[in-house]
């Protein structure tokens, strides 16, 4: 079924930790459905025990209704209604009490027997399985043991090869039994379901059969669940047949492929050592010392993770740190009590560790292997074909690289005869001349100052109290982040773009320039290393919100804004190139120096998502933020335009209104100019009118004339 989780039957041969962990995390599921099946099992046997003690008591009381006929009461005469009622409820209790042993046939059959097949045979197989595994699992931790402490001396080969043999026995039946162990566990998720569904399905059907009560439609309606349901059974079954047939297939397979790997050390010419490696994961001898000329070795699980070499033990849920690989040293040793061993000497020199692998193939191929991470070629985009050019001829040891300081000075320009911009080219650690793509062509001086300092945690954001206090007492206080206290509270919320990510704080520091995205790499490394050397693995995590004009950091529980970040400070944002789950931005503030120079401090952050996600979610605002403003400007611009409209109107208005004064006043001139007009009088006669007449009469002229040009 697609929801099942099945153990992967290729890693048995492997054996690491990550498969026992999870081969007892399906060991804790079966010891669970052991328990519950027990539980179900005692109640279905109560259900069967109470249907057969009603069939005996039905099948009792039938007979006593039979009998009663041939009692003789003292006080009551012979009833004959009394008596043949009786008899047939004696009849049809009778035909009742044949219908209850039907069912308790019914129920034994189709209930009890899948269930208890199931808690006698498979969980039981499962029991044994698991004892078999233990015992194989220890046989075979005893042959390596006594492997592993053979002498290197020639005189007693018989004894090696029987010790050989041993080894070879005991990890065939280890990796057989476990291969079985882990199909029967497999199985054992969809035995779970038919053991869980079958019972149910033949007690229903059971119960359906016995009653035939109900109408026809909830009959029917029954049937056709009770039909599903056995549809589904067979479908598991169909289903279970096939996943088996595959992993027995797949047993096969691995069987026929792994025949060689049985051998601890096998025929390098059967099996050829790979040197173009740059990551590898086994088990590994470790040498402790118990005193000053005495030691021990503990056998673990050691792999590679980037540029750090890890183990692991047993029982262990992850792994620790064992060394910082880059930049190491890596060479075959000669132990006076051990085969196959290689130390491991750090870049500085301060840490050694010394190894032994099983064979001489496993030894030269992880002295490959950490040789090319000392060289960091696994940073590069194809490290197996550089390592292949790089790695032409290395078997048995393997020169350290150059110094981080010496890298610094092989990689700055020289400033004779070259210009201030030349490229540098590194050298490989076994003297070829080849360039290593994984270092980077540009000084790292030059992105980072060297003993910058790093920030590993997120400072909690003041309270307003106290950044008004500060407000108030005139202290302008830049925080580590480079933000001052005075960042605005009023976010737009009317923002177009609101996205939110889960991220989690790696660091920050201070770099040089925001040219180009190899800071941002850059940073990175150091961030992660300097993490890795300190044991530093707590993060904070956080809500990152992308706005049109903010980044926030967001406490997740008290939505408390940890830090804000201005889209227009945001200068460069890039993903890494192989994990794609770190990213990181530059923040560049023109305040807060002595000398007017610029603060850029580049944040280090891994998500729950795809980094490149979250970089196309900030270019995005990034773009909305600028057509908004381009937008805002055009709209300033146009609103300017109309203002000089207007007032380009009202001054033609206003040159209008000066003309039509001024046509009034001539007009009022001329008719100033005009004789003084006669008035007739009632009686034919002329009146003359005097100058202050005329003067009322001209002015309520005007006042007409003025009002309905006002009007």
């Amino acid at each position: 079924m697609p929801g099942i989780d099945k153990l992967p039957i290729e890693e048995t041969f492997e054996d690491s930790p990550q498969t026992r962990s999870l081969l007892g995390v399906f060991e804790e599921d079966a010891a669970a459905i052991s328990k519950y099946s027990q539980q179900l099992f005692q109640a279905m046997h109560r259900i069967y025990d109470a249907q057969n003690e009603l069939s005996a008591a039905t099948h009792l009381t039938s007979k006593l209704l039979k009998e009663y006929e041939k009692q003789r009461f003292p006080l009551c005469c012979d009833d004959e209604v009394m008596s043949s009622t009786l008899q047939q409820f004696a009849k049809v209790i009778d035909e009742l009490s044949s219908c209850h042993a039907v069912l308790s046939t019914q129920l034994a059959d189709a209930m009890m027997f899948p269930i208890t097949q199931f808690k006698e045979r498979d969980l039981k197989e499962i029991l044994t399985l698991k004892e078999v595994f233990q015992i194989a699992s220890d046989d075979h931790d005893m042959a390596i043991n006594r492997y592993s402490r053979l002498s290197k001396r020639r005189d007693n080969e018989k004894v090696k090869g029987e010790v050989m043999e041993d080894v070879y026995t005991s990890r065939k039946k280890q990796h057989q039994t476990m291969m079985h162990y882990f199909t029967a566990l497999n199985t054992l998720q969809y035995k779970k379901k038919i053991s869980l569904l079958e019972p149910l399905l033949g007690y229903m059907q059971a119960q359906i059969s016995f009653f035939k009560l109900g109408s026809e439609n909830l009959t029917q309606q029954w049937e056709d669940f009770l039909t599903d349901i056995g549809t589904s059974v067979q479908n598991v079954r169909r289903e279970m047949a096939g996943e088996v047939d595959v992993m027995q297939q797949t047993i096969q397979d691995m069987e026929q492929a792994n025949d060689l790997l049985y051998m601890p050390d096998p025929d390098p010419s059967l099996v050829p050592v790979n040197r173009n490696l740059t990551r590898k994961a086994g088990y590994l001898n470790t040498r402790n010392k118990t005193g000053l000329v005495s030691s021990s070795w503990d056998r673990q699980y050691f792999f590679t993770q980037g540029g750090n070499l890890m183990s692991q033990a047993r029982g262990d849920v992850a792994g620790g740190l064992v060394m910082d690989i880059d930049n190491c040293s890596v060479m075959a040793v000669d132990c006076e009590d051990r085969r196959f061993c290689f130390q491991i000497t750090s870049f500085d020199g301060k840490k050694v560790a010394i190894l032994q692998a099983e064979s001489r193939k496993d030894c030269e191929e992880w002295i490959a292997t950490i040789n090319n991470i000392s060289k960091r070629i696994y940073l590069s985009e194809n490290p197996e074909e550089i390592a292949a050019r790089v790695n032409q001829s290395a078997l048995e040891a393997v020169t350290p690289s150059p110094s981080f300081q010496q890298r610094h000075e092989s990689m700055r320009p020289s400033t004779q005869g070259r210009p201030q911009a030349a490229r540098a080219s590194s050298v490989s650690s076994a003297g070829s001349e080849t360039a290593s793509p994984a270092l980077s062509v540009l000084s790292l001086d030059a992105l980072v100052a060297p003993n910058t300092p790093i920030q590993f945690d997120i400072i909690s954001p003041v309270s307003e109290e106290d950044a008004g206090q500060a407000k108030a007492a005139g202290q302008g206080r830049t925080n580590p982040f480079g933000e001052s206290e005075g960042t605005p509270a009023e976010e737009s919320e009317g923002s177009i773009l609101h996205q939110l990510f889960i991220a989690r704080f790696l660091g920050c520091m201070e770099v040089r320039n925001a040219d180009s995205s190899d800071v941002i790499y850059e940073t990175m490394r150091q961030i992660l290393a300097a993490r890795a050397i300190h044991n530093i693995f707590r993060m904070t995590e956080s809500h990152l919100l992308v706005t049109c004009e903010c980044l926030k950091l967001i406490d997740p529980q008290t939505q408390v804004t940890r830090l804000r970040f201005p889209l227009s400070s945001v200068v460069l944002f890039a993903s890494h190139q192989e994990n794609k789950r770190l990213f990181g931005f530059v923040l560049q503030t023109a305040e807060g120096r002595v000398d007017g120079r610029p603060i850029i401090v580049c944040y280090i952050f891994e998500s729950n998502n795809d980094g490149e996600k979250i970089c196309d979610s900030v270019g995005l605002a990034k773009q909305i933020a600028f057509h908004s403003e381009m937008d805002r400007k055009a709209t300033e611009k146009k609103k300017e335009q109309d203002k000089a409209k207007e007032k380009q109107q009202e001054e033609l208005s206003k040159q209008k209104q000066i003309e039509k004064d001024l046509e009034e006043q001539s007009r009022l001139i001329a008719a100033f100019s005009r004789p003084t007009p006669l008035a007739t009088g009632t009686d034919g006669q002329f009146l003359v009118l005097s100058n202050s007449q005329s003067e009322d009469s001209d002015a309520g002229v005007e006042g007409r004339e003025k009002g309905e040009s006002e009007a």
